[in-house]
C-alpha cells in the first residue's frame, strides 16, 4: 500500500501564492505517476496537473497552464504544486493521487478513476 499526505493549503488573497506538498510513503513505485486533482462545492472533481517519473513528462490543465507548476523530489518521495496568481475560482480541496506509471496510463491521467491511491485533501481557499 502507499499512503499520500497532502500539506500546505491555507486561505491566501486571490493574486497570491501557496505550495501544495503530497509525501508518499509505504511501498514504492519504480516508476509514477502522480497527479493533482480539486473538488470545489457543487462542482465535479477536476483534473489539475500530473507528473510522471519515465521521463519527467508534466501536464496541466487548461485553467491553471502558467500559473502552477507540478513538481517532485524522488529522494524526499514528495510532489509538489508550486500555485501563482491564485484567482477565486481556484477555492477548493486539493487531492493528491499516484498510480504506477505506463505509457496507457499517462494517456489516461486526466481521469481520477485511472488513479489507486489518493491522500485526505487539503483545503484552498482564495479570497477576493
Amino acid at each position: 500500500q502507499v499512503q499520500l499526505v497532502e500539506s500546505g493549503g491555507g486561505l491566501v488573497q486571490a493574486g497570491g501564492s501557496l505550495r501544495l506538498s503530497c509525501a508518499a510513503s509505504g511501498r514504492t513505485f519504480n516508476n509514477y505517476q502522480m497527479a493533482w486533482f480539486r473538488l470545489a462545492p457543487g462542482k465535479e472533481r477536476e483534473f489539475v496537473a500530473a507528473i510522471n517519473r519515465s521521463g519527467g513528462g508534466t501536464d496541466y490543465a487548461d485553467s491553471v497552464k502558467g500559473r502552477f507548476t507540478i513538481s517532485s523530489d524522488n529522494a524526499k518521495r514528495t510532489v509538489y504544486l508550486q500555485m501563482i496568481s491564485l484567482k477565486s475560482e481556484d477555492t477548493a480541496v486539493y487531492y493528491c493521487a499516484g498510480r504506477q506509471f505506463s505509457l496507457n496510463s499517462w494517456q489516461s491521467r486526466l481521469f481520477a478513476d485511472e488513479y489507486d491511491y489518493w491522500g485526505q485533501g487539503t483545503q484552498v481557499t482564495v479570497s477576493s
